[in-house]
């Protein structure tokens, strides 16, 4: 949480504004989360601003579920744009915060319905990580290495998460109900909770 890194955190909301501004929609992810499948048809065909969740509480609508800012797919749109100023721009009303937090302080305001914008939350089923995995196999297609701390960790658990999928592939299919992940390993001494207000990338 260094000032470099809150820059640059900054910088990247600023940047995928442009982006939606030149007219292009965009995935954005973390170098952290595991692409296991395709992840278009899993995304919601009626949401301007979609986001995968660190807890996801089963209604895609709801803004109570706690947005995770490592993956999200984005239409480029007028909606889109103005979104993304004002995320930016709150910036300055929580000083010493980065994009995820300030998002998760934002995400009631008035303004989002103001401007019309449908936001929408990833179920975890499909998009999940290590705050809360996606327990089905066949039904993943990103896991991230969340609510950890520690690039060795995330590596190490990462390559285990990958051993588990290649385990999986092999097995079908007739993989059995109940494979399942062996992870977090490394990740779990180091799990912190998203209301915890700090965040590690890597």
């Amino acid at each position: 949480m260094s000032d470099g890194y809150l820059q640059m955190m900054w910088r990247r909301i600023e940047f995928l504004r442009e982006i939606l501004e030149k007219g292009y929609s965009f995935v954005f992810t973390d170098t952290d989360i595991m692409w296991l499948r395709d992840p278009f048809p899993r995304f919601y065909t009626d949401a301007d601003f979609q986001i995968a969740c660190d807890n996801f509480r089963g209604n895609p609508s709801n803004r109570n579920n706690s947005p995770n800012g490592g993956f999200n797919y984005v239409k480029s749109n007028n909606k889109t744009v103005e979104f993304y100023k004002f995320w930016y721009h709150s910036r300055i009303h929580y000083p010493g915060q980065h994009d995820q937090d300030v998002l998760n302080k934002i995400k009631m305001d008035p303004f989002i319905n103001g401007i019309g914008l449908r936001m929408k939350f990833l179920n975890t089923a499909y998009f999940g990580g290590f705050c809360q995995p996606s327990r089905d196999l066949n039904l993943v297609c990103t896991m991230h290495a969340n609510c950890c701390v520690g690039l060795d960790n995330k590596i190490h658990d990462l390559t285990i998460l990958l051993d588990d999928w290649r385990r999986y592939m092999k097995s079908l299919p007739n993989a059995k109900p109940s494979l399942s992940w062996s992870v977090p390993q490394d990740c779990k001494g180091s799990l912190w909770r998203p209301h915890h207000h700090h965040k590690h990338h890597v």
